[in-house]
């Protein structure tokens, strides 16, 4: 039997279900904000795929193909540069989210995979205070990560300020590096981040960076996060300002965003604030298996295995019926022995024996496979629950 290639993975079982719920929680949240699903294709020219930040790591790490008519062609490695080509004519703000597959031609560990689920809202076309929209993409991030039982700690800062920085320490060659170097703040020891920041003759951004308010509130970058702090108030929640946060991707103009949790040490959720086509943007990702990591769902969701004891039509009858009410059902043949190990082993927590006396009375006996109880169902009763 093959295995999975390194860095892709299989979902099954209790796995895969939890994988689902997550999925399902996250496009249900989406869309309750107001965010409209897009679909767009795993394969792009790689051109379009590069786009203008060819320099930045993830894109450095597409994976590349061509097909029959030798195009040089890449599968997706995230969701927003799409974003240039769904924008076009649309009425403003243009609110999306996209959930699917992504791809990383890079090294694979425990947290980290070549292929993996990115779950994607933007807005683009933000208010005349960007703030506004970026506290409700924040508000959407802490809504999910509380339903899954997770207490986010959000970090803000804004690169328009980062930039501002290095004006006035008159850091003027080599910014990128310089910004890429910051960003590894909490991956590096500080000795080493010096030695780095000093060969890049930028050693004393550092120590700008470890400075209080008084030092940052002549910088107009920062009156954007004190308005983004307000809003995220209105919203019910706080952020926290980072100065050390950049993020990797280059487009980023203004806001960017991380989000940690206890745990685990990777950032779990991140976005920030863009521009395309002229247009002033902003957007947050999820990825799902990094969320599975952390998720604290109870999983406790009804799953019922109704088991026919030579009455195949009436179990049938009864396993729709409570399809229709919203329970995820089965229906099992056989020994009533190999149901209940059936059972077991698919973690079904109810199980229905259907048999002559039961449908004679049309009320079944229910099993709680935790806790091991019975209890009748009358069909009589589920007959006039409304959907």
């Amino acid at each position: 039997m093959s295995e999975a290639v390194k860095g892709f993975q299989d979902f099954t079982g209790k796995e895969g279900e939890k994988y689902a719920e997550l999925k399902k929680l996250i496009q249900e949240t989406f869309e309750r904000y107001g965010f409209e699903p897009a679909e767009t294709p795993v394969i792009e020219s790689e051109s379009f795929v590069k786009g203008e930040n060819s320099e930045d790591e993830a894109v450095s790490d597409i994976y590349k193909l061509k097909d029959k008519g030798k195009r040089k062609l890449a599968l997706r490695y995230e969701f927003t540069f799409q974003l240039k080509r769904l924008m076009s004519n649309k009425k403003m703000p243009y609110k999306r989210y996209e959930i699917g597959p992504v791809f990383r031609d890079e090294p694979a560990n425990s947290r980290r995979f070549r292929q993996f689920t990115q779950c994607d809202a933007d807005i683009v076309g933000l208010s005349d205070v960007p703030s506004k929209d970026e506290a409700e993409i924040l508000s959407l991030a802490d809504d999910i990560l509380r339903k899954i039982g997770i207490k986010p700690v959000i970090l803000v800062n804004n690169r328009r300020l980062l930039n501002e920085i290095l004006d006035d320490l008159k850091i003027k060659s080599k910014r990128e590096e310089v910004l890429r170097e910051i960003d590894r703040f909490d991956k590096v020891s500080e000795s080493e981040m010096k030695s780095n920041l000093k060969k890049l003759k930028a050693e004393k951004v550092l120590d700008a960076l470890k400075q209080g308010e008084d030092y940052f509130n002549q910088f107009e970058g920062y009156k954007d996060i004190v308005s983004l702090i307000d809003y995220c108030r209105i919203y019910g929640f706080d952020v926290k300002f980072s100065p050390t946060v950049v993020r990797g991707l280059s487009y980023y103009n203004g806001t960017v965003f991380e989000i940690k949790a206890e745990g685990i040490k990777e950032t779990i959720v991140a976005g920030g604030s863009y521009m395309f086509n002229d247009v002033q943007c902003s957007g947050i990702s999820f990825g799902i298996e990094r969320l599975m990591a952390v998720e604290k769902l109870n999983g406790e969701n009804d799953k019922y295995l109704v088991i026919s004891l030579n009455q195949d039509r009436d179990a049938i009858k009864l396993a729709q019926r409570l399809r229709y009410l919203g329970k995820r059902v089965s229906v099992f043949y056989g020994k009533p022995s190999k149901a209940l190990e059936y059972a077991n082993s698919y973690r079904f927590n109810k199980v229905v024996f259907v048999g002559e006396k039961e449908v004679n009375s049309w009320r079944f006996k229910v099993k709680d496979m935790k806790s091991g109880k019975e209890s009748l169902l009358n069909f009589a009763r589920l007959e006039k629950e409304k959907l």
